[in-house]
């Protein structure tokens, strides 16, 4: 979990899934299909930067570049009447050289900017280009580096802890007691959670947290038990991820008595990730989100039959915001590509379901709530189609 921040990675999870094009929504009208052309668009090409993480020297930034570069593709190819002068960039994952990256984009002639990966890099790349009137649609999910021209694509916290908080509360379950990592990203969650429960109309019952190894959560997880407990929650909101402290916090806490059979178990991070994860027995019955896992797998096939392997679990962002772009191209021109027309209210719809900036650079994304059922994912909530509260016009599948 640490790594979290000392990169500003995505910690998402197998966020991708698809749909064959994407439709910028309208809360008062149906948004027409990015395919279509609807006047505003002239047919210029739209120069975009793709700035990707290759050349670090790490392995695995070249295959986020690759699945990023892949889905960017596959987005354009489904952008029919819009035309994308793609141009990549490589940033080696170092900030300095994102920043000379993105200036260098716009000298070329870039419109907006697609990437980078890492927060840090964003956040360089965001002030070099801030007084040019371009926006950075970052692939971070770090809201500390949002805002201005920067926005973030990543799945946030906030988005996270808002749907399980929402629906815990609807279900009955107000009592909610935060569980969150002595780390920094432990103290990103607890706070998002924290807001969650107040906003939707729950009350934190109690908080409890922990040192970020196993004895610190040895040590700890009695006293957290006890306050469980004690506090009459409903429900236990944990920080942790199935990288950390998850299976052995989710153990013990059921052997200390927080039974998940009157105390609803609730995780701000992927547990079927990896699937071996849902084999442990105290993540049985757990709550977490997703996005919509249908979408995961018509996407997952279309890019296996057009690449040959699996994406990486990131590059369905890319889709999205090149998608994204294409839909704003067509229904409002050049102009809406800037950092003040990207915050339609109403939002898109893309291959990881439904999304929106908001003002401040951040997001909000519409996700399915799920439960682990005997060892399998069930949602259990779907993920909403809109966020009027119409269904999307001009969808299609794979």
């Amino acid at each position: 979990m640490p790594a979290f921040f000392a990169r500003f990675a995505l910690r998402l999870g197998a966020l991708a899934a698809g749909l064959a094009s994407l439709v910028l929504l309208s809360a008062c009208e149906s948004g027409a299909p990015s395919g279509q052309a609807t006047g505003a668009y002239n047919g210029t090409p739209v120069a975009v930067a793709l700035l990707v993480p290759s050349g670090s020297g790490e392995a695995s930034d070249d295959l986020i570049a690759t699945g990023l570069e892949n889905a960017a593709r596959m987005a354009m190819a489904d952008l029919g009447a819009v035309h994308i002068d793609l141009r990549v960039y490589a940033t080696a994952a170092n900030p300095d050289i994102a920043a000379a990256m993105a200036s260098k984009a716009v000298d070329d002639g870039a419109t907006i900017i697609l990437g980078p990966f890492y927060g840090a890099e964003a956040n360089k790349a965001g002030a070099a280009v801030a007084g040019r009137g371009v926006a950075v649609m970052s692939f971070s999910n770090n809201p500390a580096i949002a805002g201005g021209n920067v926005f973030i694509l990543g799945q946030t916290f906030d988005s996270t802890a808002n749907r399980l908080a929402s629906y815990a509360v609807t279900k009955g379950l107000t009592r909610i007691m935060v569980v969150s990592d002595q780390t920094a990203a432990g103290e990103v969650g607890k706070a998002a959670i924290q807001s969650a429960v107040v906003s939707t109309g729950g009350s934190v019952a109690a908080m409890g947290s922990y040192q970020f190894s196993q004895n610190g959560i040895v040590q700890a997880v009695s006293d957290i038990a006890t306050s469980a407990k004690s506090s009459t929650a409903q429900a236990v909101f944990l920080t942790a991820d199935t990288g950390g402290a998850l299976p052995l916090l989710t153990q013990l806490l059921m052997e200390n008595g927080v039974d998940p059979l009157t105390t609803q178990y609730i995780g701000l991070t992927r547990w079927d990730i990896p699937l071996a994860n849902l084999t442990q027995p105290g993540v049985q019955g757990g709550w977490f989100a997703l996005p919509d896992p249908g979408l995961a797998q018509q996407f997952l096939g279309r890019y296996q039959t057009a690449y040959g392997a699996a994406p990486h679990a990131t590059a369905g962002l890319a889709y999205d915001g090149m998608a994204a772009i294409g839909a704003l191209v067509n229904q409002s021109g050049l102009g809406a590509l800037g950092p003040s027309g990207l915050t339609q209210g109403a939002g898109f719809v893309g291959v990881n379901g439904i999304f929106r900036f908001l003002p401040n650079g951040t997001n909000e994304r519409g996700l399915a709530v799920a439960q682990i059922v005997n060892q399998q994912v069930t949602v259990i909530d779907p993920a909403p189609r809109s966020f009027g509260g119409g269904p999307a016009s001009g969808r299609a599948g794979f």
